[in-house]
């Protein structure tokens, strides 16, 4: 492909999606993510935001290592010291980036109280640090959109003379049209000296639903790097996802005739193990990886899609990694067929793994009728937030419901010890709520409580999304069983273990806050 149509595939799903309020992710978690990301050919991975934490930094270091074909970049602000950590995190890879940011418009510059004058001498300064670390350095004027045009084109020409690579225009608050987003970016290539030199960017928050759409606009305009997340993870209402910008570009390139190097046969996979680890479902109806995506239920439409999938359908399910092929799974299923399907539906599993899955999709088929492609992507999201391994683990549970009251007997396993209460409540799934907090005392505050089932059936399996706030972190757990209190208590409990994550990741007595306060 020519370098002129060549776009650029930047990724921020473990920077900026893990921004996303309750989105914490392990450091084993972090580090499958970007192999993926690696394996499925990502030109650049930001790989997390250095001085934020030690976790944070361990996790881009690890990352940098293990990398075989992405540039790994770690954030850092306009400050030395954010710089000089930044890059100890990312020299271990074999193409490192340092990525700068300072906020230029009106409202961000009264943050640290700085004229124009003063913020670009600081932008002079710490971009030049930069370059003399590394090659490849990106800088973005954060909250581009709202900067005075005058003075972002002084700003970035500021930074492509201190040596920066490439240029990122943040939409910071999805302020934007694409109009205005191809305008902006078609005004910096022609007015700014070594524009030409350098590869614009463009990073655009979907408050107003156009994040993609911006993106889009901003590569007609001669933008060269699309910044995004799988499934659109990300501060607020989320990112440019990237599963809508490579398709996209696919399917309309006709009227987009540009092209990434992603192998897109791995963007399910990738988007269901995202929504896995980060606790945040994928909405039925998203764009290309939603569940309704290729379903019809119109008799109009299936007519039409029997006669000519093309009729409705304007991508192949196979593009993205789906498989057509439909195996029937039920309890007479062996480990074979269910390593079959479970690759099918984008999950690579080892021995042991599959072992331990095959145990559970044996108990859920003895349960259910029909084991659906929908209940084995629940049991595996079940299987992987509540393992051996966590600080809390539900053992047993018996609870009595009836009009004469609700009690919770619970057992649970507390840093490999085993403790018990018997509690009742308002319901039973506040009874054994309050059953958790008794054995495991706490000040987090249940903020939402969510049930709904995976699919259609008195048998169905139930999948619970809780979510809560401790001291301004905010941690999800979600768990599926065909008992919907049982399914309660594990989410319930998976949110405890991921809010001990993040307390250990910023530290007791800290602001909380500071680590997500870093968004462009």
């Amino acid at each position: 492909m020519s370098d002129e149509n060549r776009v650029f595939i930047f990724d921020t799903t473990l920077r900026d999606g893990e921004q996303s309020p309750g989105a914490t992710m392990s450091h084993a978690e972090k580090l499958e993510i970007a192999a993926m990301l690696d394996e499925m050919h990502v030109d650049i991975i930001e790989a997390g935001f250095p001085i934020a934490s030690e976790g944070d930094f361990k996790a881009v270091s690890e990352i940098a290592r293990q990398s075989q074909n992405s540039v790994i970049c770690g954030l850092a602000r306009a400050q030395l010291p954010d710089i000089d950590r930044c890059w100890e995190a990312v020299k271990h890879a074999k193409r490192p980036r340092i990525h700068t940011f300072i906020g230029t418009s009106p409202l961000h510059r009264a943050i640290p109280n700085l004229d124009q004058d003063q913020m670009a001498e600081r932008i002079e300064q710490t971009v030049t640090h930069a370059r003399n670390l590394c090659d490849n350095v990106q800088w973005s004027p954060m909250d581009a959109t709202r900067t005075e045009h005058d003075y972002l084109c002084r700003v970035v020409e500021i930074a492509i003379k201190c040596g920066a690579t490439t240029i990122n225009i943040p939409d910071t608050v999805g302020y934007t049209a694409p109009r205005e987003s191809a305008e902006l970016i078609r005004m910096l290539i022609e007015k700014v000296p070594g524009a030409d030199e350098v590869i614009f960017a463009t990073h655009c928050h979907n408050d107003l639903g156009m994040a993609t759409a911006n993106s889009l606009a901003a590569v007609e305009a001669g933008a060269r790097q699309i910044e995004c997340t799988i499934n659109g993870l990300g501060e607020r209402a989320g990112n440019t996802a990237l599963e809508e910008v490579v398709m996209a570009m696919r399917v309309r390139n006709d009227i987009m005739p540009f092209s990434t190097g992603i192998d897109t046969t791995k963007i399910m996979g990738l988007s269901r193990r995202v929504a896995q680890v980060s606790g945040f479902p994928v909405q039925f109806n998203k764009a290309i990886v939603g569940k309704n995506a290729f379903l019809h239920e119109s008799g109009i439409h299936q007519d039409g899609v029997l006669k000519n999938v093309e009729t409705f359908e304007i991508m192949k399910p196979a593009d993205i990694g789906l498989n057509a092929a439909n195996i029937a799974m039920g309890k007479h299923s062996g480990r074979a067929a269910l390593r079959s399907k479970l690759k099918d539906l984008g999950y690579e599993v080892g021995d042991n793994q599959l072992k331990d899955v095959f145990v559970r999709f044996k108990a859920l088929a003895d349960r259910k009728k029909e084991v659906f492609d929908e209940d084995i992507v629940a049991l595996m999201q079940d299987s992987a937030a509540n393992t051996g391994d966590d600080f809390l683990q539900v053992k047993h549970l018996r609870v009595v419901c009836g009009s004469d009251g609700q009690t919770a007997d619970l057992t649970l396993i507390v840093d490999g010890q085993e403790q018990t209460a018997s509690t009742t409540g308002d319901g039973p799934v506040d009874a054994v709520f309050n059953a958790v907090k008794q054995i495991y005392p706490h000040n987090a505050v249940l903020q939402l409580y969510q049930v709904h089932a995976v699919t259609e059936g008195t048998d169905a399996q139930a999948t619970v999304s809780v979510r809560m706030e401790e001291e301004g972190r905010i941690a999800t757990g979600q768990s599926a069983d065909t008992d919907t209190i049982l399914a309660s208590v594990k989410a319930y409990v998976g949110a405890l273990n991921r809010l001990r994550v993040r307390r250990g990741q910023v530290g007791e007595g800290a602001d909380a806050k500071q680590v997500s306060m870093y968004s462009h």
